[in-house]
């Protein structure tokens, strides 16, 4: 028997569109087929509703159907009639090839069809495109349209009666917020004529400021960080605390066996992430969690999730010098000694000897046998100890990322301090990285966190270091975060500042966090030169509204800036010009000339 082809047809149906108006408008437009006719008439006839209708539709349908196959088996042979198209025709060989049948079909109407076919389809896209732009537009006027009736910006009175004292409802300054908000996305469509978008971003600054009670220098920080959308996601989730998180002390125990004991205690609890093989999520507990018999022995500490990064990052070995420079109250340390199995040396050191007590026995209580507690200054510790394979800094900050736990911060820092808070950050960090051995097989690594989320305490601190010493930033191997800030308004920072990794509550659930993994390449201390910290300082303090670039990234020029003013930096500029021209290295010379002549 040879082989049977038949080909037919169909034209391809309309796209679908997301659009509902769309969808309607193509319905309506399609043209009914008879294969529609058909099966809308069996459906009438098998209701049992209509009677006569029916059937005529449903002969007219197949009288149609009928046409179009006689139409299509018209143009090729070996077809009998109509009635026995599926017999070989007489006068045709079961094993004749009918390939070449085929092909002239193909050459014939296939092509045909293809060609216009193919035009239709362009012209259906293009037309598709043109819909497409045109509903996008309305829904975009409509969108203006619903979100200029709520929102209206106040007028000169009102405001003067704002700031007079006068206070308004909650739920409407939060909807003159969102309203606030929702004009500077689509500020073109939105705004009131004659208005800036200084205008907005100054009133929003302000709502913000009363609505969630920071103070205007954290909130102006946080603008420039986070789209607006975004921002009210993170102090919503400021307003409310984290969940209560514990960490398995490997020395003792394991989670599996913890787990099992707490649930039995009344814990309802999980684990943390596929991140951590240590972490466990407590939802809550009929008992207090910092009095069970487990935790006076030592099998879990209460510990936040975000601080198991650093550790994480830092990636101890056994019998490695390993040095954590604020280490109270221990909870770093601690999981630092576990993944070292209590092997090498764990100098842990903190400056607050009042808090180097609670070091102390957390230690004890948690069975670490490798760990020495020091109480120094961590900026003079390269003087004291060094050659460490890694070094841990979770240098102290202003908070603003645990805003839940102390909600005076939001009140508390302002600029001087974020800046003082700065200077010492960047201390510290030069002194952790002198501390550490560049020639350490398995090291040469310094981790620094903070749990601030601000950019003059983080991506400042680790670009001051990277132009000082001969370091370089790494990724960190933890699976979670989002990446460091390249450039923050019109300042720029280097590409790899993106391996660092930033932890917001509204993201990741856990507490504000930043984490930076440096290697340590050699002793070589970087010299700047003054012309480049300029520079610095002036792509920083372009922008207006930018606070942190009012301050360079030079220590010097940024003590400057707290103590004194304008005046006091056009003369210190001036007299480092009169040091460096011609005229002063002369006189300077002639100077020493004559007192070696007076000597002699």
């Amino acid at each position: 028997m040879g082989k049977l082809f038949f080909v037919s047809r169909v034209k391809h149906p309309f796209k679908e569109v997301k659009a509902k108006k769309r969808k309607k408008q193509k319905k309506a437009k399609k043209d009914e087929t008879p294969e529609t006719i058909v099966t809308t008439a069996v459906a009438e006839t098998s209701d049992g509703e209509e009677g006569d209708e029916p059937v005529e539709l449903e002969q007219k349908g197949l009288e149609e159907l009928n046409s179009l196959q006689e139409t299509l088996l018209s143009k090729t042979t070996g077809f009998s009639d109509n009635k026995s198209w599926l017999k070989v025709a007489d006068g045709q060989d079961d094993d004749d090839d009918l390939g070449v049948m085929d092909d002239e079909f193909a050459e014939s109407d296939q092509d045909d069809d293809d060609e216009g076919f193919g035009n239709a389809e362009e012209e259906d896209d293009n037309n598709d495109e043109v819909e497409d732009a045109e509903m996008e537009e309305d829904e975009r006027k409509e969108v203006a349209e619903k979100h200029t009736q709520r929102f209206a910006f106040p007028s000169e009175v009102d405001l003067e009666e704002e700031k007079s004292g006068k206070l308004l409802a909650p739920s409407e300054l939060l909807e003159r917020i969102r309203g606030n908000i929702a004009t500077i996305a689509n500020f073109k469509l939105l705004r009131e004529p004659g208005r800036k978008r200084k205008e907005y971003r100054a009133l929003l600054r302000s709502d913000l400021c009363q609505y969630y009670e920071y103070n205007e220098y954290l909130m102006t920080q946080l603008m420039d960080m986070f789209p607006y959308g975004e921002l009210l996601e993170l102090l919503d989730a400021q307003e409310s605390k984290r969940p209560v998180t514990i960490r398995t002390n490997s020395l003792k125990t394991r989670r599996r066996d913890l787990a099992q004991t707490l649930i039995n205690r009344g814990v309802n609890l999980d684990p943390i992430g596929k991140w951590s093989k240590v972490g466990l999520v407590v939802y809550n507990t009929s008992v207090p969690l910092g009095a069970t018999p487990e935790y006076l022995a030592g099998h879990y500490m209460l510990q936040g999730a975000s601080s198991f990064v650093p550790v994480m990052a830092l990636a101890p070995q056994q019998d490695e010098r390993v040095l954590d420079m604020c280490a109270a109250p221990g909870g770093k340390s601690a999981y630092t000694a576990a993944l070292m199995k209590n092997t090498g040396m764990l100098v842990s050191n903190d400056a607050s000897k009042e808090r180097t007590k609670a070091l102390t026995a957390n230690l004890h209580r948690l069975g670490v046998s490798n760990a020495i507690v020091c109480n120094y200054d961590g900026t003079a510790f390269p003087k004291i100890m060094g050659n460490f394979d890694r070094v841990l800094l979770d240098a102290p900050c202003s908070g603003s990322g645990v805003v839940s736990k102390d909600p005076s911060v939001k009140q508390s820092k302002d600029e001087l301090q974020i800046l003082q808070i700065s200077e010492v950050q960047k201390k510290l960090l030069l002194s952790a990285i002198d501390s550490c051995d560049h020639t350490s097989k398995s090291g040469g690594i310094v981790v620094y966190s903070t749990c601030s989320v601000l950019v003059p305490e983080n991506e400042w601190v680790v670009d001051y270091v990277l132009k000082r010493r001969d370091v370089k930033l790494v990724p960190l191997g933890v699976d979670i975060g989002k990446d460091g800030f390249t450039r923050i308004n019109k300042y720029r920072f280097p590409k790899d500042m993106a391996l660092t990794k930033r932890f917001y509550p509204h993201t990741h659930n856990m507490d504000g966090f930043y984490v930076a993994k440096i290697r340590k390449l050699s002793n070589t201390v970087k010299v700047v030169k003054e012309e480049e910290e300029e520079e610095g300082m002036d792509a920083m303090g372009d922008d207006d509204d930018d606070v942190i670039g009012e301050c360079g990234p030079d220590a010097e020029n940024s003590d400057a800036l707290m103590t004194g003013g304008s005046d006091s930096e056009e003369d210190v500029k001036k007299q480092k010009s009169k040091e460096k021209s011609p005229k002063a290295k002369s006189k300077g010379k002639g100077d020493k000339r004559k007192k070696k002549k007076r000597d002699k």
